[in-house]
C-alpha cells in the first residue's frame, strides 16, 4: 500500500501486526531475548494502521513527549532512519523504552484507534526503529549545541540519570555521570532480566551517549566516595542532578525473612542479571541452585515476574507467584502475566505469607500462609484483602524472594541533610523544575516519586534538564517546549 494514497477505511481495516517470539517451551530454557522483533514489512504495515490524527493525543500520554505521529509516517514511507532521527529528539533509548515502558497504559491507552479496534503498536514501532539503526551499523546521533563552559553532575545512571545528561549535552554543557556499580545503565542494567533487555542493546545505547562527549565515571558512590557538597565545591560543578533510584528492598516483617533461602528481588536479579550468575561457574558470582526446587515470589509487579520467570530459567520445577490479591488487581503489566502464565509459573492468588519455616540448619523450607478474599477499595483504589479465618495452609519452597518495592537508600540524606525528604525518605523537590531544597541540586525519578516506570524516570529527567539549562543559562525555554 501506498501510505500517500491509502484511505482511513483501508488504514482501518488492516490488523494489528504480531511480533513473532519464542514458543515458551523453548524459551523457559534460555535467556534469550522472547520478543523476536518487527520485520521492515511488518513495521510498515503497522505504521500504516496509525490515521495521523489531527490532534495526536498519543504524544500527551508519554512522558517524553515523542513525536509519535511523525515518526510513525516515516516508517509508513519507508524512512526508518529519519523515523530513528525523529524519536530521538525525545528520547535518546528507543530501542529501550520499546522493550520496557507499559505504552498500553500511556501513548496506546489513548490512541484513537483503540476506541474501536486495538491501538497502534507504538512500542513495538519504537523499538524496531531503535534496533534497526543499532543493526544496521548507521548511527543517528542528535546535534550537539556549542559548548557552553558549563560543567553539570548526574549521579546514576539508570533512566532519570541518562535523560538528563542526554538533554544537557545537547544544550552544549559538559557532563559527568557518576556511577555506584562497576557497570553503567542502572536498573536498565541489574533489574530487568536479558530474555526481556538484553544488556548488548544498554551498552548499546550507551554508546550512543559517549558518542555525544559524555563522560561517565563507575564504582563511585556519592555519600561516600564523594559527597554533593564535594562535587559542586571541589569538583566545581554547577549543576548536580540526583538520579540514584529507590534500589533499598522491602520486606514483609514476618518471622523466618533471616532464613538461608530468603533473598530480595534485587539482589537476586542483580547477580543474574548483572553478574551473570546463571552462567555460573563461568561467572564468577553464584546464585542459589534453582534446579529441581520450588521458588516462591512474593508480589505482583512486573518485578515479581522477571524474578519468578528467572527461577523457572534456571530450572526451578515449582515457580509460584504469592500475591494477596486477584490477577485483576496485579500492577504488573498483563503482557508479562501472560508470558510467566505460558511459561508455567504457578499463581498463589489471594494468598498472604504469614511465617516462613525452616530446618534445624535455618535454611528455607516452607512458607504457612492464609487465604484472603477481597473487600473494600482501600486508598489505591483495589479492593482490600481481607483474611478467611481458618484458611491456613503450608506451600513447600527452598527458595523465597520478596518483591514488595523498595524505598530510598540514606546515603544522600546522611550526607547532604540540607536536602529535604519525605516521610517516605524519597527527595522533595519542585515538580515544575525538579530542584529540590538546595539550590542547583536537582532530583528525579524513582528517588523522587518512589518505585515507578522507565519512561516516567527519563520524562523526569528531562524537566530537570531543561530547568538546570534554564538557571544555567537565564533562558526560558522549557520540556514542553525544546
Amino acid at each position: 500500500m501506498d501510505p500517500r494514497t491509502i484511505t482511513t477505511k483501508e488504514r482501518l481495516a488492516i490488523p494489528r501486526q504480531v511480533m513473532p517470539a519464542q514458543d515458551p517451551t523453548l524459551r523457559i530454557n534460555n535467556f534469550q531475548e522472547v520478543h523476536l522483533g518487527l520485520t521492515p514489512e511488518l513495521a510498515q504495515m503497522e505504521a500504516l494502521r496509525c490515521i495521523q490524527c489531527k490532534d495526536p493525543v498519543c504524544i500527551q500520554g508519554c512522558p517524553v513527549n515523542i513525536k509519535i505521529d511523525q515518526f510513525i509516517r516515516l516508517i509508513a514511507e519507508g524512512d526508518f532512519l529519519g523515523a530513528a532521527r525523529k524519536v530521538k529528539e525525545d528520547n535518546v533509548l528507543p530501542a529501550i523504552c520499546g522493550r520496557v515502558c507499559p505504552q498500553e497504559d500511556q501513548c496506546e491507552k489513548v490512541c484513537v484507534i483503540g476506541k474501536k479496534r486495538e491501538p497502534v503498536a507504538i512500542g513495538n514501532l519504537e523499538r524496531f526503529v531503535g534496533d534497526y539503526e543499532r543493526l544496521t551499523g548507521q548511527r543517528v546521533d542528535p546535534a550537539i549545541a556549542p559548548s557552553t563552559g558549563r560543567k553539570v553532575a548526574v549521579v546514576g545512571s539508570g533512566p532519570a540519570g541518562l535523560s538528563c545528561a542526554n538533554d544537557l549535552a545537547q544544550f552544549g554543557h559538559k557532563v559527568v555521570v557518576f556511577e555506584a556499580l562497576h557497570e553503567l545503565g542502572g536498573v536498565l542494567m541489574y533489574g530487568i532480566p536479558e530474555f526481556r533487555l538484553p544488556k548488548e542493546i544498554v551498552r548499546d545505547e550507551l554508546d550512543g551517549l559517549r558518542r555525544m562527549g559524555i563522560e561517565f565515571r563507575t564504582d563511585v558512590v556519592v555519600g561516600r566516595t564523594i559527597t554533593i557538597d564535594e562535587l559542586m565545591e571541589e569538583e566545581e560543578f554547577d549543576a548536580v542532578f540526583i538520579g540514584v533510584g529507590a534500589g533499598l528492598p522491602w520486606f514483609m516483617g514476618i518471622p523466618g525473612e533471616n532464613l538461608v533461602g530468603v533473598l530480595a528481588a534485587n539482589e537476586f536479579l542483580t547477580r543474574v542479571n548483572l553478574m551473570k550468575a546463571y552462567d555460573f561457574p563461568r561467572s564468577d558470582t553464584p546464585v542459589f541452585d534453582c534446579k529441581g526446587k520450588s521458588v516462591a515470589v512474593f508480589g505482583g509487579g512486573n518485578t515479581a515476574m522477571d524474578a519468578v520467570r528467572t527461577a523457572k530459567r534456571l530450572g526451578a520445577e515449582h515457580a509460584y507467584i504469592v500475591y494477596r490479591r486477584s490477577e485483576a488487581e496485579m500492577p504488573a503489566r498483563e503482557e508479562e502475566i501472560h508470558h510467566a502464565q505460558k511459561e508455567g509459573v504457578e499463581f498463589q492468588l489471594l494468598t498472604v505469607p504469614l511465617e516462613f519455616i525452616g530446618d534445624e540448619q535455618a535454611r528455607l523450607t516452607g512458607v504457612r500462609c492464609q487465604m484472603m478474599e477481597l473487600g473494600e477499595p482501600d486508598e489505591s483504589g483495589r479492593r482490600k484483602p481481607v483474611p478467611v479465618q481458618g484458611s491456613e495452609f503450608v506451600i513447600p519452597i527452598d527458595m523465597a524472594v520478596i518483591s514488595i518495592g523498595n524505598g530510598s537508600n540514606p546515603l544522600i540524606k546522611q550526607t547532604t541533610p540540607d536536602i529535604e525528604v519525605s516521610k517516605k525518605e524519597t527527595i522533595v523537590v519542585d515538580i515544575n523544575t525538579m530542584e529540590t531544597s538546595k539550590e542547583n541540586v536537582y532530583a528525579g525519578g524513582d528517588i523522587v516519586t518512589g518505585g515507578a516506570t522507565v519512561i516516567l524516570a527519563m520524562g523526569a529527567g528531562r524537566k530537570a534538564a531543561a530547568a538546570i539549562n534554564e538557571k544555567l543559562m537565564g533562558t526560558t525555554k522549557g520540556f514542553k517546549e525544546w
